[in-house]
């Protein structure tokens, strides 16, 4: 694609024309005014109201945050980022308007299959605008469409890179839609801004809007994550528990509360194990007196 560098306009300060021109009329109607009688006066002042009126279309206004880009005769003569009043040649100039605000849109919710495969719904917000105006008028039909569209695409891109969310089946660290939203954000502006560019666009930023398993699967990955989470706080239940058992069983050997012989630690460890892993309160057996048998 062809680079359209920014330059300077061929066009001046409207202000001081307009003084300029105001001034030459006022020497050329001034003798028709001071002897009306004189034909000669009105066969001068004809010519000069002809081009004072061609001089007059070479006016234009650039309004707060915009630019004009110009071209001669097909050709790009300039970009004017100058406010206010403005001229510049009339009829072979021409002036095309560009808005430099800032824009923004919201992309459409789209079905897409995570890196695990996964089908998710998605959308984003992009916030931009346009920073080199030559090249979003010459190197692009429709700008705003044509922003929409790679927004699209690189939101669908982005979803099909990363896991929804993390997993025993994910990698440790491992970047998440859910999980990671600041560094996600930064990979979807950067892949954008290098779509855009060439464009003379400027992606401000961009951000995921809307982030959910697909209908179909959303109540059995519901499942899947409430197991995940469950088997990961067992893990830390069991190693919670075998350290207080081995607690345990160091200060009765060191305060010799009670010595017990490897059958009474195995029963001693299982009982702590069950009382210390288990999901309900522990309900203690206390024996009261020796078990009598009866016939």
């Amino acid at each position: 694609m062809q680079n359209y560098d920014e330059r300077g306009p061929l066009s001046i300060s409207g202000y001081l024309f307009l003084v300029l021109l105001l001034a030459a009329i006022g020497y050329l109607a001034w003798p028709l005014v001071a002897d009306p009688s004189n034909t000669t006066n009105v066969v001068f002042l004809v010519p000069a109201l002809v081009v004072s009126v061609i001089l007059l279309l070479g006016f234009y206004i650039v309004q707060p945050n915009t630019a004009k880009v110009l071209t001669f005769l097909g050709r790009y003569v300039g970009t004017d980022n100058n406010e206010g009043l403005r001229w510049t040649i009339p009829f072979l100039i021409a002036r095309q308007t560009v808005s430099k605000r800032l824009r923004n849109f919201e992309s459409t919710k789209s079905k897409v299959n995570d890196a695990t495969g996964n089908p998710i719904e998605i959308a984003g917000i992009v916030v931009w605008r346009i920073t080199s105006p030559a090249a979003s008028v010459f190197g692009v039909e429709n700008v705003s469409e044509f922003v929409t569209t790679q927004g699209e695409a690189a939101i669908r891109a982005l979803a099909s890179a990363y896991p929804y969310g993390s997993s025993r089946h994910t990698e440790s660290g491992a970047l998440t839609l859910l999980g990671h939203p600041n560094e996600i954000a930064d990979h979807l502006q950067r892949d954008l801004q290098d779509r855009v560019a060439d464009v003379g666009v400027t992606i401000g930023e961009a951000r995921i809007s809307h982030l959910a398993y697909a209908p179909e699967i959303a109540a059995a990955m519901l499942q899947r994550q409430q197991a995940d989470a469950l088997v990961d706080a067992r893990e830390v239940i069991v190693d919670g528990a075998i350290g207080m058992v081995d607690m345990a069983l160091r200060q009765l050997d060191e305060k010799h509360i009670v010595d017990l012989d490897p059958a009474a630690k195995a029963a001693l460890v299982s009982n702590l194990l069950v009382v210390l892993s288990g999901d309900h309160s522990a309900h203690p057996v206390i024996q009261a007196g020796a078990p009598t048998d009866k016939f």
